[in-house]
């Protein structure tokens, strides 16, 4: 390949959004950052008047500001239009979240926060319908509580007027998508996210759909990743001086994440690191049993042809509400600066768990660590720098909790870890990492997320052969760190005070 191809990666996180540019040539990849900006949730006044949890006051809701991310994107690719030739646009995003369009295609409303606890209560009510049982086992989706199916549920228990009058529900990428082409479709990996597919069939799931009693209209046709979508809207061609094709990666952002992995054979298990963490495996078809329901594993489209089975951990969350926490006080440290901390300060026996449940709402976490503490009967950290110590150290303990729960279920032991994405910078987590799991960790790529989404629209493009070829460019491309386990008695007494903090926890509880 000697001409040089230009594709963009829109990628929208948890807390920012990325606009990146690949520049294809002769077997390799060059990213470039057009633009980044903040996505993180506002608060929204609304107002219950319907079902039975009325509000008549006044509620404040967390929202994504979708307005401003459109012109974020929208400003981004004017930008490049102006000096290349765009090959092709592809969109990936966080999972659960939709928009709702009405029959005019216009928004409804603002897309909703999967962290707003207007799902509180939500998954007892929908296993008063159909059981929790049934649904896993046409899904084979974990339960969380901010899954698509209990924020619809959410819409439906209050008699919403927006579901009534909602003609289509787009995840979030597909909302994008739509905006950019006119075309209203579900692409697989970002659907099954919803707890709303059937695993089996790959379609929506008529059943759960009639059984929570949801309008059967408003689930649109679904797509595979690898699809072109088509050209932009004429109107976005005239606006933003452009002319190029839309192309789906696997839009559901780890799906794209773990596209990236740079490994020649399945004998790894994958960490996508960052706000979340995913920890999982590739397999052939879903992996749905007595085991996987009860643990509580999920099952999530990748690309053509790949499962994804894995579980989410709640990943570097608590560092950045942490950070946010301290800057509110007057002490503005970045991440490098807190791992470093974290680095320096002394080796400690506080564990803590990142999926510990009271975790999960932003906020204040000193408080929250310190009851945890409090209940597992551990010594409080004094510093920011041990209590980091102590959240990473957890995170990498919980790292080892599922991976050896993973392969129990699958059957299958796995020699290597990989971990891709943003949370790769973090050295010491990966070399905690590591030393927890007693394998060897292979980080890289840091830009996953975005570096499959291109990849996998240069194959769609024909420019690149397949994903085979893909794993090639990126190795060609990208720096690829190995960290090897180091100390061992020590963590092997940490795993066993993460284990027994866990049933003080359900003790407690």
């Amino acid at each position: 390949m000697t001409t040089k191809k230009y594709y963009l990666a829109v990628d929208l996180g948890a807390e920012s959004g990325r606009v990146i540019l690949g520049t294809l040539s002769r077997g390799q990849l060059v990213l470039t950052e057009v633009h980044r900006f903040a996505t993180g949730p506002v608060s929204f006044p609304v107002r219950y008047e319907h079902g039975e949890r009325e509000d008549h006051g006044n509620k404040c809701q967390l929202v994504w500001d979708f307005l401003r991310f459109w012109q974020e994107i929208k400003d981004s690719i004017q930008r490049v239009a102006c000096e290349k030739k765009i090959t092709s646009i592809g969109v990936d995003t966080w999972g659960v979240d939709f928009a709702l369009l009405d029959k005019t295609g216009g928004l409804i409303s603002f897309p909703v926060h999967y962290r707003d606890s207007r799902t509180d209560g939500m998954q007892e009510e929908a296993f008063e319908r159909i059981s929790k049982e049934r649904i896993y086992e046409i899904t084979g989706i974990q339960f969380m509580q901010l899954n698509t199916l209990f924020q619809l549920l959410a819409l439906k228990y209050e008699d919403s007027p927006q579901l009534k009058i909602t003609d289509k529900l787009l995840m979030i990428p597909d909302l994008i998508n739509y905006w950019l082409t006119g075309k209203a479709t579900a692409e697989y990996s970002d659907a099954t996210t919803s707890q709303i597919i059937d695993a089996r069939q790959g379609g929506w799931s008529i059943e759960i759909i009639q059984a929570m009693d949801f309008p059967e209209h408003i689930f649109p046709e679904i797509v595979n990743p690898g699809t072109i979508l088509g050209p932009l809207r004429p109107c976005l061609e005239e606006e933003l001086n452009c002319k190029t094709t839309v192309v789906l990666p696997p839009t559901h952002d780890t799906s794209s994440a773990v596209s990236a992995v740079p490994a020649d054979t399945d004998d790894f298990v994958w960490i996508s690191s960052g706000t979340w963490s995913i920890v999982g495996m590739n397999t052939s078809e879903p992996i749905i049993n007595k085991q996987s329901f009860i643990k509580n594993y999920t099952n999530e489209g990748g690309r053509m042809g790949v499962n994804q089975f894995s579980k989410n951990v709640t990943g570097l969350w608590l560092v950045q509400q942490l950070r946010n926490e301290w800057q509110r006080q007057g002490q503005n440290l970045s991440y490098s600066e807190l791992t470093q901390l974290a680095k320096d300060a002394d080796n400690l026996e506080t564990i803590i768990d990142p999926d510990y449940e009271e975790f999960l709402p932003m906020g204040d976490m000193t408080d929250r660590i310190a009851h945890y503490c409090q209940i597992t009967e551990q010594t409080m950290p004094k510093t920011r720098g041990e209590i980091v110590r102590a959240v990473l150290q957890g995170l990498a303990l919980r790292y080892r909790y599922v991976i050896e729960q993973l392969e129990e279920i699958a059957s299958r032991k796995t020699t290597t870890i990989h971990i891709i994405g943003g949370g790769t910078k973090n050295e010491l987590l990966n070399q905690f990492t590591a030393d927890a799991l007693n394998r060897k960790v292979i980080t890289g790529p840091v830009e996953a997320t975005a570096i499959g989404n291109i990849i996998a629209q240069a194959i769609a493009m024909g420019d690149i052969s397949d994903w085979q070829e893909g794993v090639d460019v990126i190795k060609n491309s990208f720096e690829i760190k190995t960290y090897l386990p180091g100390e061992r008695p020590s963590w092997e007494t940490r795993y066993q005070q993460f284990l027994a903090n866990l049933e003080k926890i359900t003790l407690a509880f």
